[in-house]
C-alpha cells in the first residue's frame, strides 16, 4: 500500500505499545502491515491523558468521506483480535484502517488501493474516542 499524502498523525503511547505488539505477530506478507508500521514510525507520540479530542485512536468510533465515491462511513476502529467481520467496524490492518489512524477531524489522506485507484478520506467527526472518555486500559 503506497500513501500518496502523509498529513502529521498522533498516537496515544498506550495505542502505540498495543500496536507494536501486534505487529510483532503478525506475517509481513500483508502490505498493509509495513504501512502501519511506516506510519507509526513518523507518528506524534502523546500520552493518552493529553490526546486531543477530535483525532481517530483505537476504539473511537469515526466519520469520514471517501473519495472518488463521496460516500460517508461511520465505523469503529478496531484490532484485528476484535474485528468480527461487522461493516460498522475497521481493522487497523486495512489499508483504510493504517491511512485513518492518527488524523484528526478535517484532515484527509489518499493512498493506492490494490487495484491502483486512488482513494481519499477525509475525516469529518470523531464521535466517540476512549481518551475523550477517560478509558486510557481498552
Amino acid at each position: 500500500m503506497e500513501i500518496k499524502t502523509r498529513p502529521a498523525i498522533i498516537v496515544s503511547e498506550r495505542d502505540l505499545e498495543l500496536l507494536e505488539a501486534m505487529l510483532a505477530g503478525l506475517a509481513d506478507e500483508q502490505p498493509s502491515v509495513d504501512a502501519l508500521r511506516e506510519e507509526l514510525d513518523r507518528a506524534q507520540i502523546v500520552r493518552s491523558d493529553a490526546m486531543p479530542p477530535d483525532v481517530v485512536t483505537m476504539n473511537s468510533r469515526v466519520r469520514f468521506v471517501v473519495e472518488p465515491a463521496g460516500r460517508e462511513v461511520e465505523v469503529t476502529l478496531v484490532y484485528p483480535r476484535d474485528f468480527t467481520g461487522s461493516s460498522d467496524q475497521l481493522s487497523v490492518t486495512t489499508a483504510a484502517g493504517v491511512a485513518v489512524l492518527g488524523l484528526a477531524v478535517g484532515q484527509q489522506i489518499e493512498w493506492v488501493a490494490p487495484n491502483g485507484q486512488t482513494v481519499r478520506a477525509r475525516i469529518v467527526g470523531v464521535t466517540y474516542q476512549p481518551e475523550r472518555e477517560g478509558d486510557y486500559e481498552r
